[in-house]
């Protein structure tokens, strides 16, 4: 079976640009923007907020249970695929839901600005976890919306331009959110990044329902639900190798997910303040993974699917290692910059081709449904174990050890992916996204 890589238009320089201006890696360009900014409110930023309220330590990394939503968003995105909105749904099933998403995001994001964490902690979890639910659900509708209007040899490039998008959206909402609450308060902050939702729903507006969506029957009754949420599961499952790719799916991005949601509280620690954290970690990592989507984006066309993962995976495991050398030189912007550079071109260029790895997957009647099983799978590991351990590992053995231990957590999933190389696995386990126009 070919390389959905492979089908790429390749030449000369034209031929290398033009994917990237075509209507539908655009149009994953602005979603990206849209989906990327729900993460940045509960993640990083209200991190920081948290930490600047005083909130101690374990306290701070529990609030990232509010990440489970993104987990646990199998569970309705069968809703997604086959509920039919009142009036909206006349604009078609994944145009409607794009609307619904994005107006619970705008509210849940508003109602998070109105708490204070000093008052009531309680307020603040259940506020986050609202975000988190809202997020999750317009992450569901963006990725099947992304996947069905992308033609497969789109996938490199459009994971490519989501990925863009996402990072735009998260890095200036971050960064805007800093720049306004040293100067308005959290409230204002995060009510004026609520506007982030507006570009997918433009988007919808604009380019209209997805060419490649197709039609599901709308589900009635407990029956049909349940085969809704066991359905997808089932066909992804009886493919060759499926279980190998699941456990893949489950353990290649522990080690990340428990180190990317503890810089914050590092550089804090560190003393870092908040204009050196928007330089440092926003502006210039915002910079270094645009840079790394670029690379992902040439690789991945010159190297083909496996081999680009394989290599990705292992930058991203070694990564983790700049911020056990940051924790030991101590404060220094230029070893802020270093360990951030390293770490965002290595999870620009790994977004890109495990996006389109896992977007290749989906079988066009369960998107929605497999790629919200995909994404859950593929973090839920890392953020329990965020949530429940990554405080109280730090506060045990210290920054410098909790990062070595994160980067030995990336080597299984490293391992796995090469075996299921040698074995022809990965070409056995791609769906109809991956194959067919």
């Amino acid at each position: 079976m070919s390389d959905p890589a492979q089908a790429q238009p390749r030449g000369g320089l034209w031929r290398a640009v033009a994917p990237y201006l075509e209507k539908e890696s655009l149009a994953a360009f602005f979603v990206g923007v849209s989906s990327g900014f729900p993460y940045a409110m509960i993640g990083a930023t209200l991190t920081t907020r948290l930490a600047q309220d005083g909130i101690d330590k374990k306290t701070v990394t529990a609030f990232t249970l509010a990440f489970l939503a993104y987990n646990l968003k199998v569970f309705w995105a069968w809703i997604v695929d086959g509920v039919r909105i009142p009036l909206l749904g006349r604009l078609g099933q994944r145009v409607s839901w794009l609307l619904l998403a994005g107006t619970a995001v705008i509210a849940a994001v508003v109602n998070l600005a109105l708490v204070d964490p000093a008052a009531s902690i309680q307020a603040t979890v259940v506020a986050a976890v609202l975000v988190g639910v809202a997020g999750a659900t317009f992450d569901i509708v963006i990725d099947a919306y992304r996947i069905e209007t992308l033609k497969p040899y789109q996938l490199g490039v459009g994971s490519g331009m989501s990925q863009y998008g996402w990072r735009i959206g998260s890095a200036t909402a971050g960064a805007l959110a800093l720049y306004l609450a040293a100067r308005q308060g959290w409230a204002v902050a995060y009510i004026a990044c609520a506007a982030f939702a507006l570009p997918a729903m433009l988007t919808g507006l604009i380019v209209g329902e997805p060419a490649r969506h197709v039609v599901t029957n709308e589900k009635k009754g407990l029956a049909a639900v349940w085969s809704s949420i066991v359905g997808p599961f089932a066909e992804f499952m009886r493919r060759s190798g499926a279980w190998v790719v699941l456990l893949f799916i489950l353990v290649h991005k522990i080690g990340d997910t428990l180190a990317n949601l503890t810089f914050r509280l590092l550089f804090n620690d560190l003393g870092f303040s908040n204009d050196e954290i928007a330089i440092y970690d926003v502006a210039f990592g915002f910079w270094a993974y645009l840079a790394g989507i670029f690379i992902g984006g040439v690789l991945y066309t010159r190297l083909g699917l496996k081999r680009s993962v394989l290599i990705a995976l292992v930058l991203m495991g070694i990564s983790n290692l700049s911020f056990a050398a940051l924790a030991s030189a101590g404060h220094l912007n230029w070893g802020m910059a270093a360990a951030i550079g390293f770490e965002n071109v290595a999870s620009g260029y790994g977004g890109v081709v495990v996006v389109a790895f896992f977007s290749a997957l989906c079988n066009l009647q369960f998107t929605a449904s497999q790629y919200a099983l995909i994404s859950a799978a593929a973090s839920v590991l890392g953020r329990l174990l965020t949530g429940t351990t990554a405080g109280g590992l730090i506060e045990a053995i210290g920054y410098v050890n909790f990062y070595l231990l994160t980067t030995l957590l990336a080597v299984p999933g490293i391992l796995l992916f090469w075996f299921m190389m040698r074995r022809g696995m990965i070409d056995a386990a791609l769906g109809t996204a991956g194959r067919q126009a």
